[in-house]
């Protein structure tokens, strides 16, 4: 019989076959690789008890350092307060001294207290019984004296008292006399001041449109020096011109404050002049004053001629023609009093030219009629009378006179001209954007103030400041002395207050100085 060959026998013996050497070979790879790797272990683990043990004694150096600087410096701070306490210690018994010597110090003066005390009681006592012993032998030599004289302590108080009311009278008419005497001897130089005084006047019915005058500074510097050292310069500025500086906050800018317009054009003039010159001193003051107003009196002087020219007139006399011209810094109702006159002028003139009158003395008379308005008057009055007596000083006809007295209806119309200078007045003020409405009382107050301060012997000038919250005196020094000048302040304050209704208060200063001037040679 044949043997049965399979034939996929064999393939399958090579495969267990190659799969038995394969595991052979697997497991002698895998004894091996155990084999290496536990002694790769074994050095690693060497290794690390190697550094194990370094970093072991590193820690134990370092923590030997750190417990030994902790220590030193355990040390050091509780040296630092073994020192404190110690000298603490020492304060505190300083103190527990120094308490010591204070409790004995004032132990001792305790007792010298108590001695003092004790002395003074005893100089007391025996003030007292000198007292007794004055009032004893007073009351004894009263009764002695009364028993002399014949006469009661009553009776001897009557008598003494009628002496000193004698004295007095002696006393005070002396005084009268004096003072009559004094104003007998300057009643002629009085006089010829008043009538020759032609500046900066004013009537009872003007009123200004406006009461500050703004000067522009160069620089915020400049305030300084015009103020001065300790306010010289400012005090000698307000005592010149006679207005109100004031310095405030606002930059580059000084206010001029005061109700006469002519003193702040003056004062503004002044200033400006000042400021350019750079030299600000009281006698640069005064002497650019003095400048300021003859180049004002020049002014005023060519806008009276100026004004004459322009209506035709000849023959004006310059100190009418000067008050002309400083009409120009009045204004009346918030309208200018000289275009106003010179309005008028021309309205008179041709209602002249229209009824057969001459054209000229009607001219002259819109031109002179409101002339009172820069007059200072030392009595009540009005403009009208004032221009009028000023005009019929200097050489103006009765008719121009009696025109410029009569045009607010105060005296009869003596001519055509009086009427025409009525008509003239009210066409002039009354038409449509000439005037406005403002008050008289507070003008009215200012003139009262200052008139109240010149009617005073020794007054030199006065002026209105503040609004009229303040009124500045300048007198005399040859014949008011400092306790007359307090006199004359207290008396002013009193007249003020019995003569004028104002609101708050009103501050009276009176200025007394004395100067002296020599010249090297």
């Amino acid at each position: 019989m044949a043997p049965i060959e399979v034939p996929w026998l064999l393939p399958a013996l090579y495969w267990v076959v190659g799969i038995a050497f394969g595991y052979a070979i697997h497991v002698i790879a895998t004894r091996m690789t155990k084999t290496n790797a536990e002694h790769i272990a074994g050095e690693i683990i060497e290794n690390a008890k190697k550094k194990g043990d370094v970093i072991v004694r590193e820690a134990e150096v370092k923590g030997r350092e750190e417990i030994q600087r902790v220590r030193e410096q355990v040390e050091n701070e509780n040296h630092l307060r073994r020192q404190e306490i110690a000298q603490s210690e020492e304060r505190i018994a300083q103190r527990e001294a120094l308490a010591d010597q204070r409790n004995t110090s004032l132990n001792q003066k305790e007792l010298q207290l108590d001695l003092k005390r004790s002395s003074l009681d005893d100089e007391e006592k025996r003030l007292n019984e000198r007292r007794q012993e004055i009032e004893h032998q007073s009351q004894a030599g009263l009764k002695k004296l009364q028993e002399v004289a014949g006469l009661s302590a009553e009776d001897a108080k009557v008598v003494l008292l009628r002496k000193v009311d004698e004295e007095l009278a002696s006393e005070k008419a002396a005084l009268i006399r004096r003072n009559h005497d004094e104003a007998v001897a300057n009643a002629a130089e009085q006089a010829r001041r008043i009538i020759t005084i032609a500046v900066e006047r004013y009537a009872t019915e003007q009123i200004a449109d406006a009461s500050t005058t703004t000067v522009v500074l160069p620089s915020e510097e400049m305030k300084g020096r015009i103020i001065g050292r300790e306010g010289r310069n400012i005090r000698s500025l307000e005592a010149a011109l006679g207005v109100n500086v004031i310095i405030d906050d606002t930059p580059n800018v000084v206010v001029l404050s005061s109700f006469d317009p002519i003193r702040r054009e003056v004062a503004k003039r002044t200033l400006e002049q000042l400021v350019v010159d750079g030299r600000i001193h009281p006698s640069r003051i005064e002497e650019m004053t003095q400048k300021v107003h003859a180049e004002m009196d020049a002014e005023t002087q060519k806008a009276g001629e100026e004004a004459a020219e322009k209506l035709g007139l000849r023959g004006i006399a310059p100190e009418i023609l000067n008050l002309v011209g400083r009409l120009r810094f009045r204004h009346s109702y918030g309208q200018n009093v000289l275009a106003h006159s010179i309005e008028m002028g021309r309205i008179m003139g041709l209602m002249a030219a229209e009824i057969g009158l001459d054209q000229s003395i009607a001219r002259r008379c819109g031109l002179l009629h409101d002339i009172g308005k820069v007059l200072t008057q030392e009595t009540e009055g009005s403009h009208a009378m004032a221009g009028a007596d000023f005009l019929r000083k200097h050489g103006e006809t009765a008719v121009v006179c009696n025109a410029v007295a009569a045009h607010h209806n105060e005296v009869p119309g003596e001519s055509w001209y009086a009427e025409l200078s009525r008509a003239g007045d009210a066409i002039t003020s009354a038409r449509p954007g000439a005037r406005a409405e403002t008050t008289e009382i507070y003008l009215k107050r200012l003139e009262k103030l200052e008139e109240i301060a010149r009617s005073f012997p020794g007054v030199v000038k006065c002026f209105a400041l503040e609004a009229g919250r303040e009124i500045r005196i300048l007198v005399e020094p040859s014949k008011i002395d400092d306790n007359q000048a307090t006199v004359l302040a207290r008396d002013v304050c009193r007249l003020i207050e019995h003569n004028l209704e104002y609101p708050g208060q009103i501050k009276v200063v009176v200025i007394r100085e004395s100067r002296c001037t020599e010249y090297a040679r």
